[in-house]
Order: C-alpha cells, then sequence, then structure tokens
C-alpha cells in the first residue's frame, strides 16, 4: 500500500498467482480499507494488482480448517466494505479480473482498464456460483437479462466488450493507463471529500429508495454541504479565480 497526495494505491501483491487473494491477503484488504475510511487525509483509492494483472479471483486452493460459509462471510464483508467505504474508488485493471477479482473491480466506483484486459463471470466454470456481491451489482449494472447471461456463460470477454456492456468507465492503451489513473485520482483527491462522500452514498442508495426519500436525502445531504468551510472556500476560490483548497470540513 502506497499514499502520496491523498491517493491511497493498493496492489494486490500475488503474481505468481496472478493475485488470487487468499485468505491473509482478504484479511489484509478488509484492514486496509478500515483504515481508509477512518484516515481523513485519505481521499481516494486506488485498487491495481502486481505483475500486468489484476485478479484471478479467489485462491481456490487455499485449503485450511475454516468452513467455507465462514470463508465466503469474511470475503462478503470485504465486499461490503470496499462498497460502503465513504471515499471515491477506482480499479486500475490489467490483464485478467475473473471471478472474485471482476467483481472487485466492479465494486469500485470508477473502473478503467487497459486493452488489453479480461474480464469474466468465471464461477460457472469452477463449478460454483457467483459471489464477491456480484449478484447484488451486475444486475444493477448491465440489467438482470444481460447479467444471467454473462454469470451463467462465464465467457471471458475483452476490455472492449466489457466495455460496450457499460461496466467500465475507460478502455485507454496500456501504456496510457497509468497516466490517466493518476490524473482521475489526483482530480478526486482535490475535490470537496464531505460532498464526494454524500454524493456517492446516494447513488449506491439510489435503487433502494423511493424518490421521496431520494429528494429528502439530497435536501439533509445539501444543507450540510451548504454550510461547510468547504462551500465558503469553493465560493471565495471562484471570486479570486483561483482553485479551489477543499480540506473536508
Amino acid at each position: 500500500m502506497d499514499r502520496a497526495d491523498g491517493v491511497v494505491t493498493v496492489t494486490l501483491d500475488r503474481p505468481e498467482k496472478k493475485n488470487a487473494v487468499n485468505r491473509t491477503m482478504w484479511s489484509e484488504l478488509r484492514s486496509v480499507l478500515d483504515e481508509a475510511a477512518a484516515r481523513p487525509d485519505d481521499r481516494v483509492l486506488v485498487l491495481t494488482g502486481a505483475g500486468g494483472e489484476f485478479c484471478s479471483g479467489a485462491d481456490l486452493s487455499d485449503a485450511d480448517d475454516t468452513h467455507q460459509l465462514q470463508k465466503m462471510r469474511v470475503i462478503g464483508d470485504v465486499a461490503l466494505r470496499l462498497h460502503r467505504l465513504p471515499k471515491p474508488t477506482l480499479a486500475k485493471v490489467r490483464g485478467v479480473a475473473v471471478g472474485a477479482g471482476c467483481n472487485l473491480a466492479l465494486g469500485c466506483d470508477l473502473v478503467l482498464a487497459s486493452e488489453g484486459a479480461r474480464f469474466s463471470q468465471i464461477f460457472a466454470q469452477r463449478g460454483l456460483s457467483i459471489d464477491f456481491g456480484g449478484s447484488w451489482v451486475l444486475p444493477r449494472l448491465v440489467g438482470l437479462h444481460k447479467a444471467k447471461e454473462l454469470a451463467l456463460f462465464a465467457d471471458i470477454l475483452s476490455a472492449t466488450q466489457v466495455h460496450e456492456l457499460g461496466l467500465l468507465n475507460r478502455v485507454v492503451p496500456d501504456d496510457q493507463l497509468d497516466d490517466v489513473v493518476d490524473g482521475w485520482a489526483a482530480r478526486l483527491a482535490a475535490g470537496p471529500p464531505l460532498a464526494l462522500s454524500m454524493t456517492k452514498t446516494m447513488l449506491n442508495n439510489a435503487f433502494a429508495v423511493s424518490m421521496e426519500q431520494a429528494v429528502e436525502d439530497e435536501a439533509r445531504c445539501q444543507a450540510v454541504n451548504a454550510t461547510s468551510a468547504d462551500a465558503v472556500e469553493a465560493v471565495t476560490a471562484f471570486l479570486q479565480k483561483r482553485r479551489p483548497h477543499f480540506e473536508g470540513r
């Protein structure tokens, strides 16, 4: 994990296994997400993988005496923490993002991939059902019938195909991916933390609330933001023709 200028970069670092996530890594990822949530100086989290791959999913060879239900609840807990993190998250995907690795990427707020990246809800090819929040996230992103197609056939798709489905924000040449991600992360880190956090939460809740509840949530959040020091700074910076400096208060 690296920190610089408000950006926390978390790298899955097990390249010999294409960054397949074992029990230790799930536990570490859960701790990292908790730490990032609690640190005011952490403005945005970037999730990526080492060795030119994103993540080949959960490590199915990671055997121990823990009951499978207990293991899956840990994995689900990580998915929930990623979803609830009150800060923007960005997946930087090279190589494979399959199974839990695919849903780890899709669980981020923004997903950028290199042209050579490959994605799959590969679970069915392994005799498994969908996990890491995929049963919830996927239908909301592509609709129920397309989600069923992706999960039941478990085909491996190119970044271009996945982008056409609306699952990716951008597909860029591999040699440009780092710069594009760095640019997006820097913009998010420079943004107003309170406003971005509230906006993320309301959008996450969009399919679970009524229109009446949504506009009430908007009113309450906007009342908080309008009286914040960041809102004052935004107006002052506009009048002074300079970039605002947001502090999250």
